[in-house]
């Protein structure tokens, strides 16, 4: 079960509530705020906070502010009132499971209408870049043609000046009057086939000898081409370049580091027993085996010797999920995920285990809203898991009441 917080503190004018909840050391990523016009919960693993309101809040206007370990919220109210106190008293459970469900309900819909939103803002973005950058095209297109229209005219007008030239010039030169001599020679060339030019006719002479002496065509060959390996098996277009490579990096990090204060404490052990893989091992074996002590302790000390691997913290999870420690589940699963980032396609199926078995823990809590998170989580993740989604819908059917919570 969750610890309550009891040490809120609130404060109040006619139009505004202010609520102050110190989080107990936890960061803002790990803080849930769920806040609608008649019900406010404040999550933060292992603490929750449960508010019904005395009246009715502006859930639109509501704003959080985390910062300094505390967690600040504003809730206008509707009517312009002083509050006599700021929960209700219920004592009633269905009536505490209607408000609830009420308030889940919206959140969901609030979540969806706002990913809609999103997505028609998105698509209508995108058509007006195809708009703006279709009409620049365009006008580039048109003005392209302008000037090649300009050109066009241009160059026929001086065409057809130079035309005119040429006939005024034909005009207006004598004509030539050739001698006798002049005209036999002319005469007996056009009877050989001779031209009467006979520097063209060298000039293609020239040419025709030039054709003949061209070199041949050089012969065919395979040039072999190698493309650089890649670690990941996606293509270089679909992949993250940078989230990949940081993944890499903090990976490498993590089997160089090492714990050496404890080198006085594990001087009795041997060099295999030193060894963080080797201990992972010997914890696989213990679970699967069902000795979940063993392999907590054998998880344990690879913690000790390397804190930096995630899949310390997930195994040791599974094995409080056995004995029934959800807390601590929980708080190795979260270190895990932590430790999980940047999400990339390598650690992906390490990233849901995570998420199933922190989903799993809250579940066993009764914090069913918390665990659907995780297991949405999963699911996004392997969308083709039918397990993942039948559970999801289970926990479904136990927040809206359909069916009683499961004892294992």
């Amino acid at each position: 079960m969750p610890l309550i917080v009891k040490d809120y503190t609130w404060t109040q004018t006619e139009s505004m509530v202010y609520l102050r909840v110190p989080l107990k050391g936890a960061t803002a990523e790990h803080v849930d705020i769920l806040s609608t016009d008649e019900y406010l919960k404040v999550h933060f693993p292992p603490f929750l906070l449960e508010a019904f309101l005395f009246e009715a809040v502006d859930e639109a206007k509501s704003t959080a502010k985390i910062g300094n370990g505390v967690a600040v919220i504003s809730l206008p109210k509707k009517i312009h009132r002083l509050w006599d106190h700021l929960v209700l008293s219920i004592n009633d459970k269905q009536t505490k499971k209607e408000i609830r469900e009420r308030a889940l309900q919206a959140h969901m819909e609030k979540t969806a209408d706002g990913r809609k939103e999103k997505a028609v803002k998105k698509q209508q973005e995108k058509k007006y870049a195809l708009e703006t950058m279709m009409k620049l095209e365009q006008e580039e297109r048109d003005l392209i043609q302008k000037m090649k229209d300009e050109e066009r005219e241009k160059a026929t007008a001086e065409l057809e000046g130079w035309k005119k030239r040429q006939i005024q010039t034909a005009v207006e030169k004598p004509p030539i009057n050739l001698t006798n001599r002049d005209k036999v020679q002319t005469l007996h060339q056009a009877s050989r086939g001779c031209s009467v030019n006979p520097g063209r006719t060298s000039s293609r002479a020239g040419s025709r000898k030039e054709q003949v002496d061209l070199p041949a065509p050089r012969s065919s060959g395979t040039i072999q081409i190698k493309f650089t390996p890649r670690v990941f098996p996606t293509a270089l277009r679909e992949s993250r370049v940078p989230e990949e490579e940081e993944w890499l990096r903090k990976q490498a990090e993590a089997r160089r580091a090492g714990n050496t204060e404890l080198a006085a404490e594990l001087k009795d052990l041997s060099d295999e027993e030193r060894n963080p893989d080797w201990l992972k091992d010997k914890g696989d074996k213990y679970f699967a085996t069902g000795n979940y002590q063993g392999a907590v302790n054998a998880y344990n000390l690879a913690i000790k010797l390397n804190s930096k691997i995630p899949a310390f913290y997930s195994n040791r999870a599974a094995c409080h999920l056995k004995l029934r420690n959800l807390h601590k589940a929980l708080d190795d699963t979260s270190k895990a995920l932590d430790l999980l980032t940047p999400p990339v396609a390598d650690n992906a199926s390490a990233r849901a285990r995570a998420h199933v078995r922190r989903g799993t823990a809250f579940c066993e809590l009764e914090l069913y809203t918390e665990g659907l998170q995780d297991y949405s989580a999963a699911i996004k993740i392997d969308p083709q898991n039918k397990v993942l989604q039948a559970d999801a819908h289970r926990i479904r059917q136990i927040i809206q009441g359909c069916i009683t919570g499961p004892e294992n």
